[in-house]
């Protein structure tokens, strides 16, 4: 992958369009944004080689019925470069791990997790959590509603306004 090279205006503006419906038109993204349809096609081509975009279906949790999402704080035995690697690995490679964060303070690690119930759940956490040594400690928050769902990232600083 290329590193990415600066973004312009142009590229904030279509980023924030592709975030909020990747399935628009070159035609409707460029015209949203003031550049031809061509234009907008070599910008997207440039985000994908550069790692910066990728397109994925997202589906919407609350309409599939066997869906339990669940939250997992998790905090490791001891803190070494090996178990933490370990760790990171282990969910990386599972399916089920939607989400996983390295976070400061009393835990290590927020894992998001999505299972077909609660008896699923159990045997995702005993797999994932319940090892020898990497693991001290996981504790674990059942998702009852999703209040808001999100993944658009900020693409720019917020600059504050004057006045």
């Amino acid at each position: 992958m290329a590193s990415p090279s600066p973004l312009d205006d142009f590229d904030h503006r279509l980023l924030a369009l592709l975030q909020a419906d990747a399935a628009q038109t070159l035609t409707a993204l460029g015209d949203a944004v003031g550049l031809s349809a061509s234009a907008v096609q070599r910008r997207i081509g440039r985000y994908r080689r550069a790692g910066l975009l990728r397109e994925v279906a997202v589906l919407d949790a609350g309409m599939l019925p066997a869906v339990t999402l669940a939250a997992v704080w998790v905090t490791m035995e001891r803190d070494t470069l090996r178990l933490h690697r370990a760790f990171r690995a282990r969910m990386l490679a599972a399916p089920e791990v939607q989400q996983c964060y390295a976070v400061a303070g009393q835990w290590d690690y927020l894992v998001i997790l999505a299972a077909t119930g609660v008896a699923h759940y159990r045997q995702i956490a005993e797999r994932l959590f319940v090892d020898e040594g990497t693991v001290k400690r996981y504790e674990t928050t059942l998702v009852f509603d999703t209040v808001k769902r999100g993944l658009a990232l900020p693409t720019q600083i917020a600059t504050r306004r004057k006045g």
